[in-house]
């Protein structure tokens, strides 16, 4: 019996014409920059998880992110400002100060849509301001959805 959220797909093989369901493809690699626009509730879910631990893995802190932990990685290897710890098996320990330097550098990259190079130049030149403004952009999304939701409540 087919299922009716999928496409039918011909089947031709020996004999007879069949249409035939198939799943959709997931796609692998990257997600590109218009698949993670598509999320752009990260930062707001990311203030909502408590950071309660000293240390967190570059496996937890890839999931917190949504992205790989190659990506991870290759952030630290391009950015100054990113410096976890590492033990002496040589896995990264990320402090929250750490994920706080993620996060600015996740809203460069992915939201603000600045290239790798114009986000080193943007730390570079002034890192407070950039976090400043950052923290007030983030101040400013709170308000608005506190004041969509008075909006519907009314």
């Amino acid at each position: 019996m087919p299922s009716d959220n999928l496409p039918p797909v011909p089947f031709t093989g020996k004999g007879a014409s069949v249409t035939a369901t198939q799943p959709p493809q997931k796609k692998r690699g990257r997600k590109s920059l218009k698949e993670v626009a598509d999320d752009p509730d990260l930062i707001k879910a990311l203030d909502a998880i408590p950071l309660d631990k000293q240390y967190y893995s570059i496996s937890e802190v890839a999931t917190m992110f949504r992205v790989n932990t190659s990506l991870i990685r290759y952030w630290e290897n391009e950015f100054d400002v990113l410096q976890p710890k590492k033990n002496r098996k040589g896995d990264r320990l990320f402090r929250q100060e750490d994920i706080q330097h993620l996060k600015l550098i996740y809203h460069l990259l992915r939201e603000r849509k600045y290239t790798i190079e114009g986000a080193k130049q943007k730390l570079k030149e002034d890192r407070k301001l950039a976090a400043r403004s950052f923290e007030m952009v983030q101040a400013l999304l709170k308000v608005r959805g506190f004041l969509t939701e008075l909006k519907e409540q009314l």
